[in-house]
């Protein structure tokens, strides 16, 4: 059995201490590929670097919304997409949950990343928290030509409805185990098996029966664990589906 975590930040300070123990620790427990994602210039540049030390992770780059509370320059985005190892742009998006957010800077630096993903021919992994009406519209307005993923999705069936309508892919990550993740479940039923991904967003969100432990991307495993069960089918089959469906997303030969 080999699994694909489709988003991770093992690029995040909680890994300072032990990052190469604990990507070998992933390696060694069916972990086949990871994807490490950047959310600002920062991370972007430690994504890649990441990328070009292990064969099989690869990198995103972009601005967060967090990061789009003010003008900022995204040209670090045309350098970084000439290595060969980065496959999106992401995580970019729109996140309404703070107060402090400035919502038309967000929603700008959000299209001119997706135009920018569509000048460089890569995918888009969009961070959606609180505001997706405000998403659903720009998405209807601004066409991403090689398609994106919902990560870390939480929100509702009519929403995950929505998103499929546009031909994107929904990531699940831990909360799918949560105990209260009760729309969730249902969401985890109704995916189209070719539009399943699977994701850890480490080192946050861990799922049962690690909840509140630092994640990695070996627990990508239980988030498996439980579509499956969900869906009626083994892990190894849900493992095999949204490996290959991260694959064809990211254009990972």
């Amino acid at each position: 059995m080999e699994l694909f975590d489709s988003h991770a930040h093992l690029n995040d300070e909680a890994f300072d201490e032990d990052r190469e123990k604990i990507i070998q620790k992933c390696f060694e427990n069916n972990i086949a590929f990871i994807t490490e994602v950047g959310y600002s210039e920062e991370t972007s540049i430690k994504a890649v670097a990441l990328a070009e030390q292990y064969p099989n992770i690869y990198a995103t780059i972009g601005a967060h919304p967090d990061e789009c509370n003010q003008d900022i320059d995204l040209s670090f985005i045309k350098k970084l997409a000439q290595n060969k190892k980065v496959v999106a742009i992401g995580e970019i998006g729109l996140d309404y949950h703070y107060e402090t957010t400035q919502k038309e800077m967000q929603e700008k630096y959000f299209i001119k990343q997706i135009e920018l993903a569509n000048e460089l021919n890569l995918p888009v992994s969009i961070h959606s928290r609180d505001a997706d009406m405000d998403m659903l519209e720009i998405l209807k307005k601004h066409t991403i030509s090689n398609n994106f993923v919902m990560h870390c999705f939480s929100s509702s069936v009519e929403i995950a409805k929505e998103i499929l309508k546009l031909g994107g892919y929904i990531s699940l990550a831990g909360p799918v185990t949560f105990k209260n993740a009760k729309g969730l479940l249902e969401v985890a039923k109704m995916i189209p098996e070719n539009r399943l991904l699977i994701e850890t967003d480490c080192p946050y969100l861990a799922p049962e029966p690690h909840r509140g432990t630092r994640n990695d991307s070996s627990n990508v495993y239980y988030t498996a664990q439980k579509i499956a069960e969900l869906r009626n089918t083994t892990i190894e089959n849900v493992a095999q589906i949204t490996k290959e469906n991260a694959k064809t997303f990211y254009q990972i030969l």
